[in-house]
């Protein structure tokens, strides 16, 4: 099994990135919390979960060790499976997510696409105690990088989108956001995903 990655990015997307390791080229699924701390070039490591199914190996990379803990915890839920387990992750930061755990706030977690009420509630139940077992401690978040900006709105909504969110919807939230010339994909997608979280 694949545990670590390091590596060039030869391509990058919000939920995608291709890992060229010394001439191999890896697609690596990933969470929005690992994009955003992402550059857009150079030598990266990855943390990788290896998915392996009767006809597909998937690879997913997270950042840092928690995320990846917290994917493979939610794994463990009957139900979850790795896209879900992902999207969660992308909606959420690890530390809110296991602060609506403990506290079983089944309103938070029913706002993520692709967990209804009794989902949430089976994440609570399986997941309360697990949780606190984690160490929540955290680095800072990498600054944002700058892409073209004819290009941001475009990557958002279809970053959403693959999260579960309606493009009509997606659409809605982007065209009442104040956004400040020269904002980034990364900066855009945090602050739709807080109104659509709400």
């Amino acid at each position: 099994m694949i545990a670590l990655l390091t590596g060039s990015i030869a391509y990058k997307s919000p939920d995608h990135i291709i890992l060229d390791v010394n001439g191999v080229g890896y697609r690596v699924l990933i969470p929005f919390s690992t994009y955003y701390e992402l550059p857009e070039s150079g030598l990266v490591s990855l943390h990788i979960h290896t998915s392996v199914r009767e006809d597909a190996i998937q690879l997913f990379g997270f950042r840092t060790r928690l995320e990846k803990s917290f994917f493979q915890l939610l794994l463990t839920v009957s139900g979850v499976g790795p896209k879900l387990a992902r999207d969660i992750l992308s909606n959420i930061q690890p530390a809110p997510l296991a602060q609506a755990l403990m506290q079983g706030d089944i309103q938070k977690l029913s706002t993520i696409p692709g967990i209804g009420k009794k989902t949430a509630e089976r994440l609570i139940l399986e997941l309360r105690e697990k949780v606190r077992k984690l160490d929540l401690g955290e680095a800072p978040a990498a600054e944002p990088r700058k892409i073209p900006e004819e290009d941001i709105q475009e990557d958002v909504i279809s970053a959403l989108q693959n999260l579960g969110y309606k493009e009509p919807q997606v659409r809605k939230v982007l065209s009442a956001l104040s956004v400040e010339s020269g904002c980034s994909v990364e900066v855009l997608l945090r602050q739709a995903l807080k109104v659509l979280m709400k």
